[in-house]
């Protein structure tokens, strides 16, 4: 039965879903509801934590698929515990999380049945997506999904024409129908065995293409994104699609996402694409690395995260921000211990953020304004060179959300904020109207 019922949707998707494609009313909604929601906490992990070297270690290392693959009888996260990471992200103001289902190194970490190499066949045997999705809704936290569309193991993926992974031992020539039919079935299983499902967060795009800032960015395969975008949206009609190609958005995409780099900045030169109408995204990492890397010492610190979130929503985009767990399944305390003082600020604050929009001004070097129906919040992070600040619009009075008390002078234009006095820090202005 559930065979046969797999079949019909992949049939349906490749049949109807070849036309134009305009978003459901419940995906409309949830673009909302994904804006308004503005923070976010991304979770890479896998089995290429054990080598605690990051998520790329098998590329980066040249290492050969079958030793890679003697990693499966020793992965074991015993300190995993989805309570714990779900309540980590609500208590440190974030409203979402998008879990690796599978990285490129192919590993699912669910109970696939379109493959042998996933997390239920380790000693560990758990379906830890399962425990994640379960706690996610006993908890009020929306749950999205990665997947990746590279393959650094699978021999049916087409790799002799993709930039990465091409030292793991493979000897096949690649099989681009076999590689769409797995990955729908897996998408099929994501979609329908682990309730409401908020994005799908692709990436891997990037493999069969020219790197970013090359004027020819053209894919050297077809991806048949019609087929994939239309069979998630006939599974989960508001679930939104994302895609990290580093590129204009795509037909079928619900959301535009910008790797490590706010949108309208290019600092890691991947940010080539201008942001679209679509809602925005940023993902970014505590340290250097996305994967658990023991080496990596670069944390961020809670103002330069709360300035990362409100940078975002200050060009009207969501932060999502990312944690590697240990290979034990254990979040580290220099993840945790940053998010909680950030959540604690939000607890405070967290009105001048969501359900906000860009605000009047454009960022600027002293910090951003963000902007609902009642007000303006001006976010001061450094002390502005000016004496005053015009914020235009028409405002009733001023408070001060977070900081020392300031003045303003309401003219025609907008309000005139005293600020020649302002001491450096993080200091939140609210603008009435």
């Amino acid at each position: 039965m559930k065979k046969t019922l797999l079949a019909s949707l992949l049939l349906i998707s490749t049949l109807a879903f070849g036309q134009t494609y305009t978003p459901s009313p419940a995906n409309l909604q949830a673009r909302t509801q994904f804006q308004d929601n503005k923070y976010g906490l991304f979770i890479h992990w896998g089995i290429s934590s054990m080598l605690a070297d990051g998520e790329w270690v098998m590329n980066n290392r040249k290492i050969d698929k079958k030793d890679y693959q003697r990693l499966l009888k020793g992965f074991y996260p015993s300190e995993f515990n989805a309570a714990e990471w779900v309540s980590m992200a609500k208590n440190s103001g974030m409203k979402y999380i998008i879990f690796i289902t599978r990285h490129h190194d192919g590993f699912s970490n669910w109970d696939t049945q379109a493959s042998d190499w996933k997390i239920t066949n380790t000693p560990f045997k758990r379906d830890v997506l399962k425990e994640l999705a379960a706690e996610c809704q006993k908890q009020g936290i929306k749950l999205g999904l990665y997947y990746s569309t590279l393959d650094w193991y699978r021999e049916d993926y087409p790799w002799k024409t993709g930039r990465t992974g091409q030292n793991s031992g493979r000897k096949g020539q690649g099989d681009y129908a076999s590689y769409l039919k797995f990955m729908k079935t897996q998408l099929t299983e994501l979609l329908t065995n682990y309730g409401e499902i908020s994005n799908i967060w692709f990436d891997g795009h990037w493999d069969q293409t020219n790197p970013e800032g090359n004027k020819d960015r053209s894919s050297r395969i077809d991806w048949k994104y019609d087929e994939i975008y239309g069979l998630i949206h006939s599974l989960q009609p508001q679930c939104m699609i994302g895609n990290n190609h580093h590129l204009d958005p795509i037909p079928g995409e619900d959301f535009q996402m910008f790797e490590r780099d706010l949108p309208g900045e290019n600092q890691h030169g991947l940010s080539f694409q201008a942001a679209s109408a679509l809602p925005l995204e940023t993902c970014e990492t505590i340290n250097g690395a996305w994967g658990y890397n023991m080496m990596d010492h670069k944390y961020k610190t809670p103002t330069q995260i709360h300035q990362l979130l409100v940078g975002a929503a200050g060009r009207n985009a969501n932060l999502l921000l990312n944690v590697g767990p240990m290979p034990t399944g254990k979040i580290q305390p220099e993840f945790t211990d940053s998010l909680a003082v950030v959540g604690k600020w939000l607890e405070a604050n967290g009105r001048s953020v969501y359900g906000t929009r860009g605000g009047p001004v454009k960022p600027q070097k002293w910090g951003v304004t963000t902007e609902n129906a009642t007000s303006v919040f001006v976010h001061l992070f450094n002390k502005p060179g000016e004496e005053t600040l015009l914020i235009p619009g028409k405002y009733k009075k001023l408070a001060v959300l977070n900081g020392a008390a300031v003045k303003a002078k309401f003219e025609k234009e907008g309000a005139r904020i005293l600020v020649a006095d302002v001491p450096e820090g993080a200091q939140v202005l609210e603008l009435i109207k």
